[in-house]
């Protein structure tokens, strides 16, 4: 006996949807726009480089449209996965069930189940099953129909429109989370995608591209993104802290006596770039170590923090990186919290947060304030996971993630003056799970602040819009 009650249940709930799917019928043109639609969705989810199954595969239509490293589809269908492997040839697709699936292959990076999870016979014991095939970074993808869309599906169906289902469940958003949870599997990002499946031409292109993403609560398909709830925990043998100073010569020397141990062994980067006052000279006549590690000293070529965070991390040799600020208006303390997060696998991205705790009343003028808290909501929008403060200096992720970011950076540009955006953009386009760290925002004791407030804030925005482009309005086509 299994989860579903009885055998001879799941096998006939199963025999059923196979039957209804090897049936030779006609599929209506909304639903093959519809999948179209869904497919250019894939296309921005899913990496290059990755190694995709499917769950529910049909013909292998979305697969084929996937440029990624290798493909497998499953379907309980013999005779789709027949026609399939006639009009893809390329594909490798099987026959067989999610709940009872047996594979030999290597785990893969991204699992996906599109429009299909309504149609399990017991969708914990899929979800369960799927940890066989995954690693702990592998991305469960996950749409469905929004519940809303009910009627007007029905009336579809019946007008030929759309392709006849068999009886199913219809599984809302908190459904699919709650389900997802109990096989283990974390909910993390949740959007709406498609206001009008119709092939109406230009009229559809706009609806879909420009109003959906601004009333997500009504589009025909929920997208979810999972991780594995438990992964196992990662002691890093090394952290390595980039400190990036430009004017910052009096705090130098206590950012090093106030570091504390990280992972094994701290690596810490001081990266110079072009000071007025005798920043390079103090860190340069550091020592190469000191009592929790070792010390790196490099001056920028470009301008800017966020040019100097680039070329530090490129440089270390950590298991983590993270930042700290040379005006210690984040405590050095603080950074074990960071590193916690990223150990334990609570998050993939660890985002430090001002705007929790009660912060010094000279550590942050109130239009910087404003615009924190605004960027903070469109943020939010933008990444479909909460991001309560963007631009606290202090972010940390494992150096592997890192180096998938820099990969992948021409795809939002390399305009970020102070490096934020560029991590926290680059961290979603990997499907990295982020989670903010509240910290104690600091006064800062020596110097005055680097940033231009009005002019660096045009930037930001500007490269705000620039993503949401690729975020929310890219082409689906």
């Amino acid at each position: 006996m299994n989860s579903y009650g009885t055998d001879d249940a799941y096998d006939v709930h199963l025999g059923k949807v196979a039957a209804h799917f090897s049936k030779q019928e006609k599929e209506g043109g909304l639903s093959r726009h519809y999948r179209k639609l869904l497919a250019g969705r894939y296309r921005l989810l899913v990496p290059h480089n990755a190694r995709v199954l499917e769950i529910g595969c049909g013909e292998g239509e979305l697969l084929a449209q996937l440029t990624c490293r290798s493909k497998l589809g499953i379907d309980l269908s013999e005779v789709r996965i027949r026609k399939g492997r006639e009009r893809y040839p390329e594909l490798d697709l099987r026959v067989g069930a999610g709940e009872t699936l047996e594979l030999d292959e290597e785990p893969f990076d991204v699992i996906i189940i599109s429009d299909t999870l309504n149609h399990a016979a017991d969708v914990e014991v899929l979800l369960r099953r799927l940890h066989a095939f995954s690693h702990p970074g592998t991305r469960l993808l996950i749409n469905i129909y929004n519940t809303l869309w009910m009627p007007i599906l029905g009336v579809a169906r019946r007008l030929r429109l759309a392709a006849q289902r068999p009886e199913c469940n219809w599984l809302s958003r908190q459904d699919t989370v709650n389900l997802s949870a109990l096989a283990d599997w974390e909910v993390f990002k949740s959007f709406g995608e498609i206001l009008l499946p119709l092939p109406l031409g230009a009229l559809s292109e706009f609806v879909n591209r420009w109003m959906a993403p601004l009333i997500t609560w009504a589009c025909l398909s929920c997208f979810l993104v999972a991780r594995q709830a438990r992964p196992p925990r990662r002691n890093p043998r090394r952290v390595t802290v980039v400190v990036p100073a430009r004017n910052e010569e009096g705090s130098i020397v206590q950012a090093i006596e106030r570091m504390p141990r990280l992972g094994d062994e701290t690596e810490m980067i001081f990266i110079e770039g072009h000071s007025k006052d005798n920043t390079w000279e103090v860190i340069s006549s550091l020592p190469d170590t000191f009592a929790n590690g070792r010390i790196v000293k490099m001056r920028q070529s470009g301008k800017g923090k966020g040019n100097a965070v680039i070329e530090a991390f490129r440089a270390a040799t950590g298991d983590i990186v993270t930042i700290l600020d040379a005006d210690l208006t984040m405590p050095p303390e603080d950074l074990p919290k960071y590193v916690e997060v990223l150990a334990s696998g609570k998050a993939d991205f660890a985002n430090g947060v001002r705007l929790v705790y009660p912060m010094d009343k000279q550590a942050m003028k109130f239009a910087n304030l404003c615009a924190n808290k605004g960027f903070s909501l469109i943020f939010s929008w933008l990444l479909g996971q909460s991001v309560k403060d963007t631009l606290c200096g202090t972010k940390a992720l494992w150096r592997e993630d890192y180096l998938r970011i820099d990969a992948n950076r021409s795809y939002f540009g390399d305009f970020d003056p102070f490096g934020d955006f560029d991590l926290l953009f680059g961290a979603d386009k990997l499907n990295l799970k982020i989670m903010d760290v509240p910290v104690r925002y600091r006064d800062r004791f020596y110097g005055e602040t680097n940033i231009q407030r009005w002019r660096h804030g045009w930037i930001l925005l500007q490269m705000v819009f620039f993503a949401a482009r690729k975020l929310k309005y890219a082409r689906h086509d």
